[in-house]
């Protein structure tokens, strides 16, 4: 069982509602404030954070940037810049743990963010 915390600021609900469907029983996620969902993650309690904003790396990173570092951490959309799947293949195979994306890339980002981490999780 994978778990997965929803931070960021924006599209919450619209993110944990796609990542059940895209996970179905395999991924457990819980929404949760940005600092409680960093903690979470870096307490071991949850294995991967979400969070969306409108830069991709403001409001939805910050605070697992400080918690976490950034070398746990990945933006994977910015705006003008959708996500792309080898760049998140990279950042999970890397053991990046946080992903930032802009809201309305999260449809893309997820789907692209559940899939690698399903896989590498086996």
């Amino acid at each position: 069982m994978v778990k997965v915390v929803i931070g960021g600021q924006i599209e919450k609900e619209n993110i944990a509602r796609l990542v059940r469907e895209l996970g179905g029983d395999q991924i457990q996620v819980e929404i949760k404030s940005d600092l409680q969902a960093a903690a979470d993650v870096k307490a071991g309690k949850a294995d991967y954070y979400l969070g969306a904003c409108h830069t991709g790396g403001g409001g939805a990173l910050s605070m697992a940037m400080a918690l976490l570092t950034r070398a746990k951490c990945a933006i994977v959309s910015m705006p003008g810049k959708p996500p792309q799947e080898a760049e998140i293949a990279r950042a999970v195979a890397e053991g990046r743990v946080a992903f930032g994306f802009t809201g309305d890339h999260y449809e893309k980002a997820v789907t692209h963010i559940v899939r690698e981490v399903l896989q590498a999780k086996g």
